[in-house]
């Protein structure tokens, strides 16, 4: 890369959403000739990517903007705070330029202006999967923007709009372009992967010699063509997500979902305008475990929501008791600036909420340690992320990247594998959030049906 090159330094935070936002930017500034740097003395420009959804992820992102000022001086920023321009410049009147989600072009004009490209097209080539700012092995797959819901506690909707579907086909092409550049993981993210493609009314598209519609059912059987895992996030519990276990059960995608439920009281659940038949949500549990024994269940819930009383969240731990979900997080209620739940009476004292969210994390993580131990003595297909001297630490197909737990391969080393493999591993031990194993290996001492980059 010639060092006339301009160089911009980049700093993305927020969610997966937000983060597939910035590997469109910098894949296109890697097409229009710009280096991408690591340190602020480094850049001529520096681009921050913000998350506005929550007090605390303001906080981070103002001091992101705070930091890059300081440190570089000239600051583009984009993202979901960017929807609140008035915000950023009261503290920083000398960025550049303030977009918002999703609004690369006015990314791109921005930096034109501030930092005009040299492109060289000898020199400045892209892959044609893009700029990842993922692992090689695995990569988010957008389908979709914004959200027709209205949820009580969340400003999305003023950040990013109503939902706006990708084509199947276009999703289906990118997929395939990701695991052709060596992606072995393809994680499925939106607002509401349940509603792909209503705004589309679910449009017939070609891909591979084959019709599949705009919708999540036809997405997942065209995503098990290929050759890697496929996991679903944000997955709300529609009737027709029922449609969708079969293909996990036959091994197309992976016996995984991924569904915020928030709560477990039909009273809170409506002061949340959350969407679907809340009341079904137990019984829709155990339909999907009777089609999928070993389908992998993680949600959110948030405590101390307003007007939640002891009983409703009695009502919440019981939900916990019998769901007996794998994976959880959990929030209490914060208010968020421009959020409707901020105007429901009888908020619950901050200590009475946190006093909350300890009791139900604790008897979360009873059920977490034993649903892991009960995997003592079984073999789980794992994905390499990580050497560390002499142990592997994996994931297994009921773990996604960073939310969930981990698999420490303890004789890693001694199989010699790498980053990006798939193994087989037998579990040894166990605890709260983690597995412990051990590679199974041939008498060769090479690891056993091990798929290498």
């Amino acid at each position: 890369m010639s060092l006339q090159n301009p160089k911009v330094g980049f700093v993305s935070l927020g969610c997966p959403k937000a983060l597939v936002d910035s590997e469109r930017i910098l894949t296109q500034l890697r097409v229009e000739g710009y280096d991408i740097v690591p340190t602020y003395d480094a850049a001529d420009v520096v681009v921050v990517n913000t998350c506005g959804f929550i007090d605390s992820a303001v906080a981070e992102s103002l001091d992101a903007i705070g930091e890059a000022m300081n440190q570089n001086g000239k600051v583009i920023v984009t993202g979901c705070l960017g929807k609140r321009p008035e915000q950023i410049r009261e503290q920083y009147p000398d960025v550049l330029a303030i977009s918002g989600p999703q609004d690369y072009q006015s990314v791109m004009e921005a930096l034109h202006e501030a930092l005009p490209p040299k492109h060289d097209p000898f020199v400045d080539l892209v892959p044609d999967y893009g700029v990842k700012l993922t692992p090689r092995h695995y990569a988010y797959l957008k389908i979709s923007e914004g959200c027709n819901h209205r949820c009580s506690f969340c400003i999305i909707p003023s950040m990013r709009g109503d939902l706006v579907s990708r084509p199947v086909d276009d999703v289906l092409r990118e997929a395939e372009r990701l695991v052709r550049g060596g992606v072995k993981e393809l994680l499925v993210v939106s607002q509401d992967t349940s509603a792909y493609g209503v705004d589309l009314k679910y449009a017939e598209r070609e891909w591979r010699g084959k019709a599949y519609q705009t919708r999540m059912k036809a997405l997942c059987e065209g995503l098990g063509e290929l050759d890697a895992w496929v996991r679903m996030h944000y997955v709300y519990p529609y009737p027709h997500v029922d449609d969708v276990v079969p293909l996990m059960a036959e091994g197309r995608v992976l016996p995984y979902l991924d569904i915020p439920f928030q709560h477990a009281s039909p009273r809170i659940l409506k002061l949340m305008k959350r969407p679907g038949a809340v009341d079904k949500a137990l019984e829709r549990v155990k339909r999907w475990r009777s089609i999928c024994p070993d389908i992998t269940l993680r949600s959110t819930f948030i405590v101390g929501f307003p007007g939640e009383t002891d009983q409703e969240f009695e009502e919440l731990l019981q939900f916990l008791d019998e769901a007996q979900l794998d994976r959880v997080g959990a929030f209490a209620y914060s208010p968020v600036e421009g959020a409707a739940a901020n105007l429901l009476p009888d908020p619950v004292p901050e200590e009475v909420k946190q006093e909350r969210l300890a009791r139900f994390m604790e008897r979360q993580a009873e059920i977490s340690a034993a649903r892991l131990e009960a995997k003592i003595g079984t073999v789980q297909r794992c994905l390499v992320d990580l050497i560390e001297d002499d142990i592997a630490v994996a994931r297994s197909k009921a773990d996604a990247p960073e939310i969930d737990g981990l698999v420490h391969i303890q004789n890693g080393g001694e199989a010699g594998l790498r980053v990006g493999q798939f193994v087989d591993v037998e579990i040894t031990e166990s605890d709260e959030h983690d597995l412990f194993g051990d590679a199974i290996v041939a008498a060769t001492g090479r690891p056993l049906d091990v798929k290498v980059l």
